[in-house]
């Protein structure tokens, strides 16, 4: 099996991203699994190495393929961003700018083959806006993907996002929980779980009412009879648990905080995201770019630790259990 290859984004240059990555790969808990290369900006990357305090050097490189071996922090330089353009601790639409441009740099290596998928780190919505890119941070999933958030055993994605509560119940549609369910299914079958056990949570309350038993009932009955290994509607406040205990591999949710609170109880260090629908890997941490604190090198670099670990371990078809194992910490 060839060794994975990921680029890490360095997320926004004000914030504590560079930060972040430069630590989780000075820390080499990561390095046994695969190739790591940063994307972003040399100047970024030199302003967190001295905030941290981490003494490997900056290594250029042009391909990720240059990642391999290297005795330092692999870095494509996209040279469009110097010391005098951003200020730690504050978004600014040139830092906007720049990430976007690194986002696209990213999924163009995913695209040609070059990376087997990325990592975004923490960006900052306010710079987005000011370079009037974007007005929500959901503007920046792409089109026709889902959010997969794991932390742990515990592993959720919903049939819909940002949604107001009103709203929620008209986003259930019994085409759309399939399609959750397949393509959960087949991501997990990629990702190196042979045999995928998925649970559908109910959208009501003990999962008793019209909705859980029209539409999702029949479309886990649906997805059963092509082969899915899937159950429910099951009570939300048990499929959860169910799911840590070992019963499932993840669980189909109705709207985004059903699955977000679970998830944010059970173990918030160590969270991300994953993106179905994509033919590659591409994965974000859960926490921001906590300008408050940037520059003081004291964020804490366990989630994207854990980040790095997920994304090697599933874009090489290994699952989740190396990555689950202490995944933001030292090795046992």
């Amino acid at each position: 099996m060839k060794q994975p290859r990921i680029g890490l984004m360095i997320g926004d240059p004000g914030g504590i991203g560079p930060e972040v990555c430069v630590r989780a790969l000075a820390s080499g808990l990561t390095r046994s699994q695969g190739d790591v290369v940063l994307i972003g900006s040399a100047s970024a990357v030199e302003r967190a190495i001295a905030d941290t305090g981490v003494s490997l050097p900056i290594v250029p490189v042009n391909t990720a393929a240059g990642a391999a071996q290297v005795e330092g922090l692999p870095l494509i330089d996209c040279g469009d961003l110097s010391r005098e353009d951003f200020e730690v601790g504050k978004p600014s639409a040139l830092s906007g700018r720049a990430v976007k441009r690194w986002m696209d740099r990213a999924e163009s290596l995913c695209r040609s083959g070059a990376l087997d998928g990325w990592i975004m780190a923490p960006i900052n919505t306010d710079s987005m806006r000011q370079a009037q890119l974007v007005e929500h941070l959901d503007d920046l999933q792409p089109k026709g993907t889902f959010m997969f958030r794991l932390s742990g055993p515990l592993r959720a994605v919903p049939i819909a996002e940002h949604v107001p509560v009103r709203d929620i119940a008209a986003t259930v549609t019994q085409e759309r929980v399939e399609l959750v369910i397949g393509l959960t299914d087949r991501h997990l079958r990629q990702w190196g779980i042979p045999a995928p056990r998925i649970g559908v949570a109910g959208l009501n309350p003990h999962a008793m009412f019209e909705e859980d038993a029209e539409i999702i009932a029949p479309a886990v009955d649906a997805q059963r009879q092509a082969g899915v290994d899937v159950r429910g509607p099951v009570s939300p406040d048990a499929v959860f648990r169910q799911c840590v205990e070992g019963e499932y591999d993840a669980v189909v949710t109705m709207f985004h905080d059903q699955g977000q609170i679970a998830l944010k109880t059970a173990a918030f260090e160590g969270a991300c995201t994953v993106y179905l629908g994509l033919d590659y890997v591409q994965l974000s941490v859960p926490h921001g770019t906590a300008y408050d604190i940037a520059g003081t090198g004291r964020a804490q670099h366990h989630s994207m630790v854990a980040a790095i670990r997920t994304a090697l371990d599933l874009a090489a078809g290994r699952g989740f259990l190396a990555s689950e194992t202490n995944p933001g910490g030292p090795e046992a």
